[in-house]
C-alpha cells in the first residue's frame, strides 16, 4: 500500500499561484499544448497530443486542483504525475517530450503498474508497434505484491503527425531492493544483452530500466543508476565507453550545470546524488551505445532563475539557442523564477555513439506546489534529489 497522500493543507500551503479550482487535465492539456508551440509542432498535433495526455491520465485528470495530489508520486517533487523535457540540438526547434504515470490514481503498486500495462498496450495498439521487450519482462517487473516507488511509467516523444515515439521506465525494485541487481542482470538477459550487466559501473542504487517500444532505428535498454558524492572528473570516466574529448566534455558540463565556482576544483563532490544513464543497442560486445549525466539542478540553487542561467550557459556552450528555453518556462507557468527552486529539475548531457551531444532539460508542471526560495543550499547528503 501506498504511503497515505498529504493533507491538502500541507499541499496548498505552499502552492503559490498555480493553485486554481481547475482540474489537473486542464492544467497538464494547456502546458503541454503551449510547449509544442515552442517544439514547432502545428496546432493539430499540439491538440492530439494535449487530448492523448489527458486521456491516459484517466480519472485523475478530472481531479480538481483544490485537491491534494493523487498519490505521493516519485515522477516529481510536489507529486504531480507529468513531467516534460526539452531535448536540444544546434540549428534546430527542440525536441519536446512528457512523461507521465499512467497508474498514479492507483491504491497500491500492484494496481498501478496494471494500469500501465493496458494504457501502453492500447498505445501499442493505436500506433502498430508491438510489446515484444516488455512482454518479456512482465513477470519480472509486475509482481504480485510489488514494492519501490513506481510499477511503470510512460514517455512520449512527440512528433510531427500526431504518432509519438514511446518509451517506458521500469522500477528494478519491484521485488525488493536488495534484488534490484539481479532483477536488472536478469532484464538484460532476456532481451539479449548477457554481456550488457558487466559494463555498468559500481553505483549505490540502480532506479530505473527504461526501453524503447515501436519506431525507434535502433532501440534501446537504458540503466539508470545514483551515485553519491560523484565528482565532475569521474562523471566523465565512469562509461565503458567515451567519445573522443568526452571527457572534458561532460567534466564541463557538470561544474556548469552543478554550478561549481572558479575556486572549487574538479574534485570536489556533488553535495547530492547524481544519476547516470547507460544505453545498450548492441548485443554483441555488451557495450554502452550511449551515455548521460542528469545533474539535479534543482537541489544545488536557491530558485529557478539561478537554474535558467546555469542551463543557458549548458545550452550555449554546445553551440544551442537558450531562447526557447525561456520560451517553454513561460508555456508552463507565469510565476517568477526566483519565487523558488524546482521549475528545472534536471540538466542533462547526452553522449550517444553517432550523433552529436544532446543536451536536455527536464521542466516541472508544478501542479500542487511550488517550493519557497532557499535561504541557504542544503548540505551535502546521500539521500538528495534522484529525480
Amino acid at each position: 500500500m501506498r504511503s497515505r497522500t498529504p493533507e491538502a493543507a500541507e499541499i496548498t500551503g505552499r502552492a503559490g499561484p498555480l493553485l486554481h479550482g481547475g482540474r489537473l487535465g486542464d492544467l497538464v492539456g494547456g502546458q503541454l499544448t503551449r510547449l509544442c508551440d515552442v517544439a514547432a509542432l502545428d496546432r493539430a498535433d499540439a491538440e492530439t497530443y494535449a487530448g492523448l495526455l489527458t486521456r491516459s491520465l484517466g480519472p485523475v485528470a478530472e481531479r480538481s486542483l483544490l485537491l491534494p495530489p493523487p498519490s505521493r508520486s516519485f515522477l516529481s517533487d510536489d507529486h504531480t504525475p507529468v513531467e516534460y523535457s526539452l531535448a536540444f540540438l544546434p540549428g534546430s526547434a527542440p525536441t519536446l517530450r512528457v512523461l507521465f504515470e499512467p497508474g498514479c490514481g492507483s491504491e497500491d503498486m500492484a494496481e498501478n503498474g496494471r494500469t500501465g500495462l493496458r494504457a501502453v498496450r492500447d498505445m501499442a495498439e493505436r500506433w502498430h508497434f508491438d510489446t515484444d521487450h516488455l512482454d518479456r519482462l512482465e513477470d519480472l517487473f509486475f509482481p504480485a505484491s510489488a514494492e519501490g516507488p513506481l510499477a511503470l511509467w510512460c514517455a512520449l516523444e512527440l512528433r510531427p503527425g500526431g504518432v509519438p515515439k514511446v518509451k517506458i521506465y521500469l522500477n528494478p525494485a519491484a521485488n525488493g531492493r536488495d534484488r534490484s541487481a539481479e532483477t536488472v542482470q536478469e532484464a538484460l538477459a532476456r532481451l539479449g544483452h548477457r554481456k550488457a550487466f558487466a559494463a555498468l559501473p559500481d553505483a549505490d542504487d540502480m532506479l530505473f530500466v527504461g526501453l524503447d517500444l515501436g519506431d525507434w532505428k535502433a532501440p534501446r535498454v537504458k540503466v539508470y543508476l545514483t551515485h553519491d558524492g560523484l565528482t565532475a572528473d569521474e562523471a566523465g570516466t565512469i562509461p565503458a565507453m567515451t567519445p573522443a574529448g568526452g571527457r572534458e566534455q561532460m567534466a564541463g558540463f557538470v561544474r556548469t550545470a552543478g554550478g561549481y565556482t572558479a575556486e572549487e576544483d574538479g574534485e570536489l563532490p556533488f553535495r547530492r546524488r547524481t544519476l547516470t544513464c547507460h544505453s545498450f543497442t548492441e548485443t554483441a560486445t555488451g557495450l554502452p551505445s550511449g551515455y548521460t549525466v542528469h545533474v539535479p539542478v534543482r537541489a544545488y540553487v536557491r530558485h529557478d532563475g539561478q537554474a535558467r542561467d546555469r542551463a543557458a550557459a549548458v545550452l550555449r556552450s554546445h553551440g544551442m539557442d537558450s531562447a526557447a528555453l525561456d520560451r517553454a518556462l513561460a508555456a508552463v507557468t507565469p510565476r517568477r523564477l526566483n519565487a523558488g527552486p524546482g521549475l528545472i529539475a534536471y540538466v542533462s548531457l547526452v553522449h550517444q555513439r553517432g550523433h552529436p551531444p544532446r543536451v536536455t532539460v527536464y521542466v516541472s508542471s508544478e501542479a500542487y506546489q511550488v517550493q519557497p526560495p532557499r535561504d541557504v543550499l542544503p548540505a551535502q547528503s546521500a539521500h538528495g534529489a534522484e529525480r
